[in-house]
């Protein structure tokens, strides 16, 4: 993405809504810290390396907000051996806006611009996720279904290969995907 993107929750750029949807700013990474930390379900990285995303990957990245609060975001990168890939690192919306459908609208928000980009640009969405994450496993599927897009599992890490207790994380691969409108 070049320069910042901003996207209307609601998909459409020319109204305002109370949620904006756009690139994080470095000031943005404790916010993200915060809401991954209040999930309880995701692996909470160290606030540093929120802090760098934010600078380094806002380009891969999307956060949303309220009332200029961030309130949910979408961290990814991509991939250094398949650059046709963006990896999904990350989905996390606060309590207050779960049930709403915000996690779908960042992903869009995100890959659409990626994908309607210049050649060579995105084509598949990866992610990993644990078995028993339900929720993950849904939007993702979602996701896919919304882009008319493959959706394929494999296994990438076995519990085994943790040095910790950590559940087997599956590799998601969504693609290839198609240019579409912006906003839906």
């Amino acid at each position: 993405m070049s320069g910042k993107h901003i996207q209307r929750a609601n998909g459409d750029n020319a109204t305002a809504g109370h949620v904006v949807i756009e690139n994080p700013a470095k000031s943005d990474g404790a916010a993200l810290w915060r809401i991954a930390r209040d999930s309880r379900k995701l692996d909470l990285n160290s606030s540093y390396a929120y802090l760098l995303w934010c600078q380094d990957f806002a380009d891969t990245s999307v956060v949303a907000r309220v009332d200029g609060e961030p309130v949910g975001f979408v961290i990814g990168y991509r991939r250094p051996t398949a650059l046709d890939a963006l990896l999904v690192w990350q989905v996390a919306v606060d309590s207050s806006q779960r049930g709403h459908g915000l996690a779908g609208r960042l992903l869009d928000a995100l890959f659409t611009p990626l994908v309607n980009g210049a050649p060579g640009g995105v084509r598949f969405l990866d992610t990993t996720i644990t078995p028993d994450n339900e929720a993950s496993i849904r939007l993702f599927e979602s996701f896919a279904k919304r882009w008319s897009a493959d959706l394929t599992r494999t296994p990438l890490f076995a519990a085994a290969d943790f040095p910790d207790e950590h559940e087997p994380e599956d590799l998601y691969r969504i693609g290839p995907l198609a240019p579409r409108a912006s906003g839906g």
